[in-house]
């Protein structure tokens, strides 16, 4: 049999540190960086002996309070440019507060989400109740039947039966244009001129469906490779151009 034990877990190495100030209740401005060093390498040695896999963000920052303990060894320490001692564990402090005004906030939060999650939603209590029983209740419901509500239920029902009823007709409506009688049509007017704007098409017959048919078919000769279209700049419309036989050679 194998047995499992389980040993408290922080969300992050900023975490464990504000686990081992409020333990020990030290003081976050002058945090002795040896103890908190050791006490932060024992967490990790002994998540190791349980075969319990260390994040990178939990070596890393040890690494950091082994620089930090390092740099408080030195004799010379860092001066900035005023000529000031600079503290190594400046950033650190200043990271710990950062992390923990959040993380206060954070449980604010949460806590406002548990209060507001144990509370009902206010409405009118009565009048859901009515509406449950005019749903579950038919016989109550039934009581309050009459017979013109009886009459006028009688008749939107024949009215949607003879609604269903009625047969649904379709108007099939056969267009005097075929693409064939259009292609003819373009080739004949552009035979009298070299070229045809196509503004001019829609003039002999400015029907909608006239003009449709009329530009499939220049489309299907322009294919066909009997028409040419020049389209012009800066205009919205092109021009139609017969063209010309290549002789043979």
């Amino acid at each position: 049999m194998s047995f499992e034990i389980k040993l408290p877990l922080f969300e992050g190495p900023f975490d464990l540190m504000l686990f081992f100030i409020e333990r020990d209740e030290l003081d976050i401005y002058d945090i002795p960086i040896s103890k908190i060093t050791n006490d932060f390498l024992d967490y990790l040695h002994h998540l190791e002996q349980m075969e319990i896999e260390v994040a990178s963000e939990f070596i890393l920052f040890a690494a950091t309070l082994m620089r930090i303990k390092s740099k408080l060894l030195l004799p010379r320490p860092e001066l900035n440019e005023e000529g000031e001692e600079i503290d190594p564990r400046e950033e650190l402090i200043r990271n710990l507060l950062e992390y923990k005004k959040y993380k206060s906030v954070i449980q604010e939060l949460a806590d406002l989400e548990e209060e507001r999650l144990s509370k009902e939603k206010r409405g009118n209590l009565m009048f859901e109740l009515q509406q449950l029983s005019k749903v579950e209740d038919v016989d109550a419901e039934m009581q309050h039947v009459d017979l013109y509500k009886l009459l006028k239920v009688f008749q939107k029902s024949m009215a949607k039966f003879a609604s269903r009823r009625d047969e649904t007709t379709h108007t099939v409506i056969q267009y005097p244009y075929t693409i064939e009688q259009q292609k003819d049509f373009v080739l004949e007017k552009i035979s009298f001129k070299k070229q045809v704007p196509f503004s001019e098409f829609i003039t002999y017959k400015p029907d909608k469906i006239f003009v449709i048919y009329t530009f499939l078919a220049i489309l299907e000769l322009l294919q066909l490779s009997k028409v040419t279209i020049i389209i012009g700049e800066g205009f919205n419309n092109f021009w139609v151009e017969k063209t010309e036989p290549i002789p043979a050679g």
